[in-house]
């Protein structure tokens, strides 16, 4: 708890513009050591300082204790495009409850945090074909097999130990990476067409795995393709796992194609490996399959949606199966209401019900 409350006093004190040696004088602590101490959680607070640290900064006393608040520890990388700050801010304190609630809740329910993280050996010194190496590496090391789309996600979550959640963003929000000192996050909209909503989740996933060799920005824009050297790394990485060597070279060549049939043929085999059509369509030239020329020769629009059929799927349920049973355990052993479930999740009492049925569930919540 002293780890805690002291991120909840340093990210209060950041966000009022105070530095330590200010804090300590609003205190009465007579050096700022004091308060770097608590704030790195070796010193404690007594109940006393903590209804001071509540006055002084003007925050309530459950900003400081409340275990789903994530205020001080949290670290997200955006990928969104055109949403203004206030909003961004906003879906980002309601994404610290849902991440903090499963933080907290799961060590209470006996699933514990992973033991080790994974991490990939690059550095923004990296060379593009290395990240494209380490993509398809990472789909034949886990056996994504031959659609590496539908097996990422429990891969993320049950061997790698990472948290996805598929959520109703805001408008502009496509996706998150979020650190936290015994989580790793990602954040996906669900409501996104399925071939976006894949390359998002590699791409994230190529955040988590190297976030101390290369931390990515807060923000992320989606629609700056080129990016930085970093996204760049993500893009290619990303690619290469949803679409590795081996599984397009059954596919045949490309580049004796006339214009109308690459199109049928990108888009139906970025149907069938649900990705999009665009994204095949560079991971091709990358391969050598096509060239630059030919790629650009290729109308945007009629790639867009995968020609408009392949890509129009059912949004799954929200959130994910890890997110939903530990909720379920949480509530079955007393530790969360299922009044406060349903405000967690922003649902109905009654829709809280029909979610855990459609994360096959089989829980019935007792009113």
């Amino acid at each position: 708890m002293s780890e805690i409350i002291g991120a909840r006093i340093k990210a209060s004190r950041k966000r009022r513009g105070l530095s330590q040696d200010e804090l300590a004088q609003l205190f009465g602590f007579k050096d700022r050591q004091t308060v770097s101490a608590i704030e790195t959680g070796a010193r404690g607070v007594s109940a006393t300082e903590l209804l001071l640290a509540a006055e002084k900064l003007n925050e309530p006393l459950e900003y400081f204790t409340d275990p789903f608040n994530l205020d001080g520890e949290a670290r997200f990388s955006w990928r969104q495009s055109g949403i203004g700050h206030r909003e961004l801010a906003e879906y980002e304190r309601k994404a610290s409850q849902w991440l903090g609630s499963y933080r907290a809740l799961a060590a209470q329910t006996g699933r514990p945090a992973p033991l080790m993280r994974r991490t990939l050996g690059l550095t923004k010194t990296s060379r593009f074909e290395d990240a494209i190496s380490a993509g398809e590496r990472f789909a034949n090391e886990f056996g994504l097999g031959e659609v590496p789309a539908r097996r990422l996600i429990a891969t993320m979550q049950e061997d790698l130990g990472i948290l996805v959640l598929l959520v109703d963003a805001y408008r502009g929000i496509s996706g998150a990476a979020c650190r936290l000192p015994e989580l790793d996050a990602v954040l996906i909209a669900r409501n996104e067409v399925r071939g976006r909503r894949n390359f998002d989740l590699a791409h994230e996933l190529f955040h988590i795995l190297t976030w101390d060799a290369m931390p990515p920005e807060h923000i992320e824009d989606a629609r700056d393709f080129g990016g930085n050297r970093v996204e760049q790394l993500a893009n290619n990485f990303a690619a290469a796992i949803l679409m590795p060597r081996e599984v397009l070279e059954p596919y045949g060549t490309w580049d004796k194609l006339e214009i109308s049939e690459l199109i049928a043929r990108l888009n139906a085999v970025a149907g069938e490996l649900e990705v999009s059509s665009s994204a095949l369509r560079w991971r091709l030239v990358a391969m050598g399959q096509l060239t630059r020329a030919t790629a650009r020769a290729v109308p945007e629009s009629a790639l867009r949606n995968n020609g408009g059929v392949s890509d129009e799927v059912e949004a799954p349920p929200l959130f994910s199966l890890p997110f939903m049973e530990v909720v379920a355990n949480a509530i079955d052993q007393g530790y969360l209401s299922v009044r406060r479930a349903a405000a967690l999740t922003g649902l109905a009492i009654e829709d809280l019900q029909n979610l855990f049925e459609a994360h096959g569930l089989e829980f019935a919540i007792e009113q």
